[in-house]
């Protein structure tokens, strides 16, 4: 396996305890205590009863019958409570689906900027790979006719994230079909990375998922964006190859093995929940959206972006005299942190000399009036 060195880390040591936090990627954290508020609500005293009173043996590798079933809600008919593998977070899903399908005679296509676990989870498997770089001129979107000339005779896997993060984009559906004949036409698997479906800020963009509309499909989800979960610790994958499901659950013997039964349950409430929760959450990223409008109208001269369409990142061009690693370390000093390039790109170029930030949370007004104190502050001596 070929390790590779996260590239968050350094911006953590940089960003740890800053009072101004742009760099968050989830929705409205959740409360214990919400959670249990919203079950009595609904009448489900059951599940609140199963939460005071579960028993601390392992859960069953794979998942327990009730979260499998809460999942699989999320999809179509194809996909059932045997279509999903649950994990202890997103990322062990993300590096399982690679372990389990991949090794030195495979070549894998992944995409940049983006995630780190999902362009680099195929290398650690093994994998030889392509990176095909995305472009804000392109609107961040995937071009099929680049994919179809980076397939190889081993091609055997293509992951993306989608709705797409850092950006906040969306592929239209007849890329995500084209993608799809591709990988049909050469027998080969696709993931998708769908942290942030269900987070489309119009519920008519959203897609179908990646497992419901191909038999080699693959549908990576997980608690911690759109129903402000994080710290359920709750991932999943849904997929109709069930040889390939197998395939996971062995691998996760070798593991995490399989999460607590107190997150299984917590993960079931705010499943239970979701009508509230993701009306809730889409509400607050709606109106941070509208206080980054008139952000970006109001600094045009020093900042663009493609308006995000899904989830609660959005990837902005600072047109200054810093690249964002600089930029970074100046609103760090100011107790203001945003995610510079390197957290999404091996190799920065100007094309995606870009920074994230975050709007999912109620407090992010307030980071964002750090952020235009900083630029009236700095504007000047940019423009010298």
């Amino acid at each position: 396996m070929t390790f590779k060195e996260p590239w968050s880390k350094r911006h953590k040591k940089v960003t740890a305890g800053l009072p101004h936090s742009l760099s968050n990627s989830f929705a409205e954290p959740l409360s214990n205590e919400e959670l249990i508020k919203l079950s009595i609500e609904r009448g489900d005293q059951a599940i609140v009863d199963e939460y005071n009173n579960h028993s601390l043996d392992y859960t069953p590798i794979g998942g327990s019958p009730d979260i499998l079933e809460e999942i699989a809600n999320l999809y179509g008919p194809n996909i059932t409570a045997d279509n999903i593998v649950l994990t202890a977070g997103t990322q062990v899903g993300i590096q399982t689906v690679a372990t389990a399908l991949l090794d030195e005679n495979s070549h894998s296509i992944v995409f940049t900027p983006g995630y780190q676990s999902v362009q680099i989870a195929p290398v650690h498997a093994g994998s030889d790979v392509t990176i095909i770089e995305l472009k804000a001129e392109d609107k961040w979107q995937i071009d099929p006719e680049k994919v179809k000339t980076a397939i190889q005779d081993n091609t055997k896997y293509i992951v993306a994230n989608e709705p797409f993060n850092p950006a906040g984009t969306l592929m239209s559906r007849e890329t995500q079909l084209a993608l799809k004949e591709i990988a049909d036409e050469h027998d080969i698997y696709i993931m998708f990375d769908e942290i942030y479906r269900h987070l489309e800020h119009d519920p008519k963009d959203r897609l179908p998922a990646m497992a419901d509309v191909y038999e080699k499909g693959i549908s990576a989800g997980g608690m911690s964006k759109p129903w402000g979960g994080c710290g359920i610790t709750i991932g999943w994958i849904a997929l109709q190859d069930t040889a390939l499901k197998e395939k996971m659950v062995d691998d996760l013997y070798f593991g995490t093995i399989c999460p607590s039964r107190a997150s299984e349950i917590q993960a079931v409430m705010a499943l239970r929940s979701s009508n509230y929760l993701l009306k809730r959450n889409v509400e607050i990223i709606k109106r941070n959206m509208s206080l980054l409008d008139q952000f970006f109208d109001d600094f045009s001269d020093y900042f663009s972006w493609i308006r995000p369409r899904a989830g609660a990142t959005a990837f902005v061009k600072f047109k200054g005299p810093l690249n964002t690693d600089q930029l970074g370390l100046q609103l760090a000093q100011e107790g203001i942190s945003i995610k510079p390039a390197y957290v999404f790109s091996d190799e920065v170029s100007e094309d995606v000399d870009y920074f994230r930030i975050g709007y999912g949370e109620k407090i992010m007004p307030s980071a964002l009036e750090a952020l235009r104190c900083f630029v009236e502050k700095h504007k000047k001596e940019w423009s010298s």
